[in-house]
């Protein structure tokens, strides 16, 4: 049977999912993932509270991202993602080469070309464009 940790908070009868460490030589609150073990000189918190949370006047508060959990993506990573689709879904120019066009290549294929793709380069950058067989 597993303990369930409760926050720290009077009549707060949550769950805990961060623990709060005061560090009064620096006028620091320290706000981080949920502690392994209890501490007596640290506070565990419910999300509520640990959200809603504000140190004294003149002291500052450091949230630790907790690395375990999963980290939603931020509008720019969206905004990045989304233009590599767009990119990725434009018809690219095909350029055309003769045999023995590319001065060192005889055969004119694209050396950076993937097996079974022909002439012009289809990867760009850390995306590939992948055709359908019917194309």
């Amino acid at each position: 049977m597993s303990l369930v940790r409760r926050c720290s908070r009077t009549a707060c009868g949550r769950p805990a999912v961060a623990t709060l460490t005061y560090v009064y030589a620096d006028s620091t609150a320290v706000l981080g993932p949920l502690a392994t073990y209890a501490e007596p000189h640290c506070y565990d918190l419910c999300a509520e509270h640990s959200e809603r949370l504000t140190a004294p006047r003149g002291w500052d508060v450091v949230r630790l991202a907790d690395a375990g959990a999963p980290s939603r993506p931020s509008g720019d990573d969206l905004e990045a993602l989304a233009n590599a689709v767009r990119e990725a879904a434009r018809p690219h120019e095909r350029i055309e080469r003769s045999n023995g066009s590319q001065g060192g290549n005889p055969g004119g294929t694209n050396p950076s070309a993937t097996p079974g793709q022909a002439n012009g380069p289809t990867r760009r950058g850390h995306l590939r464009v992948l055709r359908s067989p019917e194309s």
